[in-house]
């Protein structure tokens, strides 16, 4: 059987300045996601001046803030914020610039985005954008801990539930899994999906893994796997990921992905002549 695959999140900058954790991967191993970015910080002058306008085309963002709000607009008209426990939901399509802008609570600024990749009959899809508010978020307990389900279906320790959003991109979920100190819990995936599991506290080990990992990785686990079994003996919250693989080419530049470089081409141009609109800072 293949082992779990780990990845580690390396510090950047993106936007204005914002400090951020990331893991990145364009080859397709992660597939179908691209990227998952760590906001974190109490320091108001790590991230404040945020992501001013910048275009997207040809894949998803969600966003899931722990801690901190979000302000977003965009060059098709929407616009929007959410606060602590909240997500903000953006297909990109066909091209739209956006913005999101930051905004404080006491504890600063703690979230995570994940790029999720479209399949090539949707990358020129109508772009659209969703708020999901806290209390639209439903939390589930099971015996070792609790989850927030944000997006698709999740089953932990037999305990099920559907989240605020049907699905990501072409089939895809995000949750936010915490477990109890000495506790066992087994996710289920649902067959042909991969699961993707981001620790971002505590600490968090599986029977193919040794040693226990540490905030900051990415578990990614062997495509067919039916069941994980995920322990803390110190607790852990974890941002989980599952998708079906799109196994479909990946043309990637700055903020466009694509499946080829002449669409990689044309989405330049769209951009620097205006054909995705127009969004003042």
């Amino acid at each position: 059987m293949t082992q779990t695959q780990l990845r580690f999140a390396r510090p950047t900058e993106d936007g204005a300045g914002v400090k951020i954790r990331r893991i990145s991967e364009f080859t397709g191993a992660l597939d179908p996601f691209l990227m998952v970015d760590e906001l974190k910080s109490n320091l108001k002058d790590d991230y404040i001046g945020g992501f001013p306008p910048h275009p997207h085309r040809g894949f998803e963002t969600l966003t899931y803030l722990l801690h901190g709000g979000l302000n977003h607009r965009d060059s098709v008209g929407h616009h929007g914020g959410v606060t602590r426990g909240g997500a903000q939901w953006m297909r990109a399509g066909r091209g739209v610039l956006h913005s999101e802008m930051p905004t404080t609570d006491s504890d600063g600024l703690h979230g995570f985005q994940v790029w999720i990749n479209l399949p090539a009959h949707l990358k020129m899809s109508t772009p659209a954008y969703r708020d999901v508010q806290t209390d639209e978020i439903p939390t589930i307990h099971f015996t070792g801990g609790h989850a927030r389900i944000i997006a698709d279906h999740w089953q932990f320790n037999g305990v099920e539930a559907q989240g605020a959003l049907s699905t990501l991109g072409d089939g895809a979920g995000m949750a936010q899994l915490q477990i109890d100190a000495g506790a066992t819990v087994r996710v289920h995936i649902p067959s042909g999906y991969r699961l993707l599991a981001y620790v971002f506290d505590g600490s968090v080990s599986e029977p193919n893994l040794s040693p226990a990992q540490t905030s900051g990785a990415l578990l990614s686990f062997p495509l067919g796997t039916q069941t994980i079994d995920l322990k803390s003996e110190t607790g852990a919250g974890l941002m989980l990921l599952s998708g079906k693989p799109l196994n479909e080419p990946i043309a990637h530049r700055g903020p466009f992905v694509m499946n080829t470089e002449a669409e990689i081409t044309q989405a330049i141009h769209d951009y620097q002549t205006g054909a995705m609109g127009r969004l003042d800072a």
